[in-house]
């Protein structure tokens, strides 16, 4: 009986440089390459851009609209977050629910043995323990493991990421030499369904009629200033407040339950402890100790490291060697060993 060879790979491509190359060099090394693209909400895709590629690239491609389900899954929690004081990260459950989701079911239902995308993350078999490890991308300017690490041993076996060991500058040369035009092509915005990065016009187009003022108040509950509405604020902001003040105050504190944001000093967002919920461990296991660790509590912060240890049902601590600033209630902190990512969960506070 011959063995069927795994190679057909279905590429998420969304019309930039990154995700066309993983289908460039996925097609080189011989794979069977059906390139799609998701389309999400209005306006969110350079289709011509695909278009161009997939025909540079001689591949077949498609557009699925999960339209629907992006504003169910994605755009609802989104909006949801910023209501109850809380800072989301909406790229960690598009990648779980959307693109390792439902994209990788259909992958699956077109016969395809694996799905790539353009992150710049690396995702190795371990043959000592039999499991997959999610690693940082090679290119730490560029390395998006952050926003994967709800991934876990029954996605990961499925899972190509053809640009975990480039560089960026690699990835612009190499899209160049096999002609693909978005080569130059800028990086795509913060957040992909927010236009010029103004989530305050956004949310006050999806839940204004929710939306209530209240008060700005200093640590001894002194009245400073009318805030516009929760949703507008997150923790360590101190431009874009609409309150005039005789010194600088960052939000150190959102009050859902009385309606208040307290402001205060630089000082005052440093905290070297915080609790974190919704775990998940990629390697499957939970932790019954503690154990040490690096951890980053934004995608943009520095890895830090920090004692995790188990604290209540499905909860950590989460204790730093240095204090962190601006630890954000709905943003995620991400655990490491090394360039291994072991897994993350939502900051409660």
């Amino acid at each position: 009986m011959i063995k069927k060879l795994k190679n057909k790979v279905v590429v998420a491509m969304s019309g930039g440089v990154d995700s066309s190359l993983a289908a460039a060099l996925l097609k080189e090394k011989n794979y069977d390459v059906i390139g799609i693209t998701i389309h999400h909400y209005e306006g969110n895709e350079n289709l011509e851009s695909v278009e161009q590629a997939a025909q540079n690239l001689k591949i077949p491609w498609h557009v699925l609209d999960f339209t629907k389900e992006f504003k169910n899954i994605v755009i609802d929690y989104f909006c949801q977050e910023y209501l109850t004081g809380r800072t989301p990260n909406p790229c960690v459950v598009c990648n779980l629910k959307i693109k390792f989701g439902l994209l990788l079911e259909k992958a699956k239902s077109l016969g395809a043995d694996y799905l790539a995308t353009g992150h710049y993350a690396i995702n190795e078999y371990e043959q000592k323990n039999k499991k997959f490890l999610l690693k940082r991308g090679t290119d730490e300017n560029k390395d998006q493991s952050y926003f994967l690490y709800r991934l876990n041993q029954e996605i990961l076996p499925y899972v190509l990421f053809p640009l975990g060991k480039l560089k960026k500058s690699q990835t612009r040369e190499l899209a160049k030499k096999y002609g693909l035009k978005n080569y130059k092509k800028e990086e795509s915005q913060e957040i992909c369904f927010i236009r010029d990065n103004n989530y305050r016009k956004f949310l006050s187009q999806h839940i204004q009629y929710t939306i209530k003022s209240g008060k700005f108040i200093d640590k001894e509950g002194k009245i400073l200033g009318e805030h516009q509405g929760i949703p507008f604020y997150t923790i360590g902001q101190r431009k874009g407040l609409g309150v005039s003040l005789n010194k600088r105050r960052y939000v150190i504190e959102i009050n859902l339950r009385q309606n208040t944001i307290t402001l205060g000093d630089d000082k005052d967002l440093y905290k070297d402890k915080l609790s974190v919920k919704d775990l998940n461990f990629i390697s499957g296991d939970k932790i019954s100790d503690s154990i040490k660790a690096e951890a980053k509590i934004r995608y943009n912060s520095k890895k830090s490291p920090a004692i995790i240890s188990p604290s209540g049902e499905g909860m950590v601590l989460i204790n730093f060697e240095k204090p962190q600033r601006a630890i954000t209630p709905g943003q995620s902190a991400v655990f490491y060993q090394g360039d291994v990512v072991i897994g993350g969960g939502i900051i409660e506070g």
